[in-house]
């Protein structure tokens, strides 16, 4: 556990190296301001001397000098917080971009068992920790041990009986910080844990604010939001009443220290042995060399409390991705559409297979349906296809490559997927339509919405395409953000289509439309369609059943009807079950 609190601590320090020029200044300047704070109590000393000793006043230049002293040292002290400030922030942006563009490049196991909320506290409260001690630590360090040194030889210079009474708080200091020093580190990571908890309840509970209000939860819903923040509160007042205690007991220490010296100190007066200013600069200085033993111990706390939320982080950092590229992956060359499945297998958990031995192939061009029961592994075999996931064994080929074998990103250039549902991000009609190909030029942009029948609604809006979808495009209907969808699909004009019914949202009248548009779209290209419509799936080139992770059935809806098995079971259950409804609403 030491050895791996010192791995995280280097670790940590590392990322102050693009920093090193910035954080020298800012220590040059707290060595300058710390070294006129010893030189302080030495002139102090002597205007003592001069006033109880030799009677005298002091000199108005003096003051002035002082008073200029101390300007200059305000301006070190400014320019050393400063550019530590500065270069913490940097640090914290940079933690931020580095901790996001890895979540991104995690596989899509990583956030089947992450809540949001969980990670969006790693992002933030974590970080933030993390940052304090990367910057903090190392300047503060220099600055206590400069002051802690410098302070004791003078002592010792000064009068070494005294600064033997100053030297016995050293290892009561220790003593507590350790102490202090590990309760804090598990409270800390306890806290953060349920700071994240917190985090996740509430971005749950915004995000399905229309369900609680729905039900009428709104007051379940408080009820469950108050335990979890009694909780988190009860940790982190435990946590609070630690570190409270810690500044009070070192006053008391040092105070204790000041009493003992002061009372030897005025006996060694009385027998001549030192000065009346020597005992006060002795005091001053005792006073001084506490606060760096007591900032050590401080800094210890800080440290164990940061370690605690660098675990959270380095443990995000240091997962691998699942689907990365081969150390001999080349480009995908422009495909034609061919999609070969060799005894597929896949599981989420062990033991719980999902797919098991899929072998299917698809020609270029041809449109195939994906129906089957609930958990049948319709979606899994799209996420697999997708390159979500890679199959546990078997292998999927396009047009004759193992997609283990070629760079992802040459492969998602030349496909497409539209969600059932959709989420837009954040941002203009216009830029949620280039996602699908940011280069595209206004003639193409506008040719896709009016392909997907998005132009008229689009248009409609004060700000045409500039209108701001709000947080996940809630401001539009499910079947404007669909035909959205539908749109970045058109401009993108991939080879390979991925659908999940991708109309299920459109009216009835819009449907007709849509639809001419998306066979149009697939003329040429191979589409996977996750069908629940019954007009989509009679309209497939063919039809893959899947049952319990198994493909059972496949063929075109013809040929399956003369079956009569799964397929002729599920299509003649819902066409009698659609009886008082239409049809093609039914859902497989």
């Amino acid at each position: 556990m030491q050895i791996q609190s010192h791995a995280s601590l280097r670790r940590i320090l590392s990322f102050t190296r693009p920093h090193r020029g910035t954080l020298a200044l800012a220590t040059l300047f707290l060595l300058l301001s710390s070294l006129i704070s010893l030189g302080l109590p030495w002139v102090v000393r002597h205007q003592v001397d001069a006033i109880l000793v030799d009677h005298r006043m002091v000199p108005p230049t003096l003051l002035l000098g002082l008073i200029v002293l101390f300007l200059i040292q305000a301006l070190f002290s400014f320019w050393h917080n400063y550019l530590l400030g500065a270069v913490g922030q940097r640090i914290l942006a940079q933690l931020r971009i580095t901790l996001f563009s890895h979540l991104e490049s995690l596989s899509l196991s990583f956030y089947s068992h992450r809540r949001t909320g969980e990670l969006l506290s790693r992002l933030t409260n974590d970080l933030a920790v993390v940052q304090t001690l990367a910057t903090e630590l190392p300047v503060n360090l220099t600055r206590q041990a400069l002051t802690l040194i410098g302070g004791i030889a003078i002592l010792l210079y000064m009068h070494w009986q005294l600064t033997f009474l100053v030297l016995l708080l050293i290892p009561i200091v220790v003593g507590v910080a350790r102490w202090m020093g590990k309760r804090l580190k598990k409270l800390s990571l306890s806290a953060q844990d349920h700071l994240a908890d917190t985090t996740t309840l509430m971005e749950e509970m915004l995000s399905g604010i229309r369900t609680i209000k729905s039900f009428g939860r709104e007051a379940y819903e408080q009820a469950r939001f108050s335990r979890q923040i009694e909780k988190t509160l009860a940790v982190t007042l435990t946590r609070l009443r630690i570190s409270a205690a810690f500044g009070p007991v070192m006053v008391f220490l040092g105070f204790s220290a000041a009493t003992a010296i002061l009372w030897y100190g005025a006996r060694q007066i009385l027998l001549g042995a030192i000065t009346p200013g020597e005992v006060v600069a002795f005091i001053i200085y005792a006073v001084i060399i506490t606060g760096p033993i007591g900032s050590f111990a401080r800094l210890f706390s800080q440290v164990q409390e940061g370690l605690g939320s660098s675990q959270r982080v380095f443990e995000i950092l240091d997962t691998k991705p699942q689907v990365v590229d081969l150390p001999t992956a080349r480009p995908l060359p422009p495909i034609q559409g061919e999609v070969r499945f060799r005894e597929v297998s896949f599981h989420y958990l062990p033991d719980q297979p999902v797919l098991q031995g899929i072998s299917f192939t698809v020609q270029p061009g041809e449109k195939v349906a994906l129906i089957g029961p609930s958990g049948a592994g319709k979606s899994t075999l799209i996420h697999l296809l997708h390159r979500f996931y890679d199959p546990m064994t078997g292998s999927i080929t396009i047009d004759g490559h193992p997609l283990r074998e070629v760079s992802v990103k040459s492969y998602y250039d030349q496909i497409a997927y539209v969600p059932q549902e959709v989420i837009l991000f954040g941002g203009t009609l216009r830029e949620n339509i280039l996602y699908g190909k940011p280069d595209a030029a206004e003639a193409e942009l506008r040719a896709a919405s009016r392909a997907a029948h998005a132009h008229d609604f689009i248009t409609a809006f004060p700000q045409g395409y500039e209108t701001q979808v709000g947080e996940k495009g809630l401001t539009l209907s499910g079947g404007q953000r669909q035909r959205i969808a539908i749109a970045r699909a058109f401009l993108k004009n991939p080879r390979l289509l991925i659908l999940d019914e991708a109309t299920a949202y459109l009216d009835n009248e819009s449907e007709l439309f849509i639809q001419e548009a998306l066979e149009r779209l697939m003329a040429g290209k191979t589409t996977f369609v996750i069908a629940h419509r019954l007009t989509t799936i009679q309209k497939a080139d063919r039809i893959l059943v899947l049952n319990k992770g198994g493909l059972v059935e496949q063929g075109t809806h013809t040929a399956l009807m003369k079956q009569q098995g799964l397929y002729y079971h599920l299509y003649t259950l819902k066409t009698v079950g659609a009886e008082t409804s239409l049809p093609d609403r039914e859902n497989f």
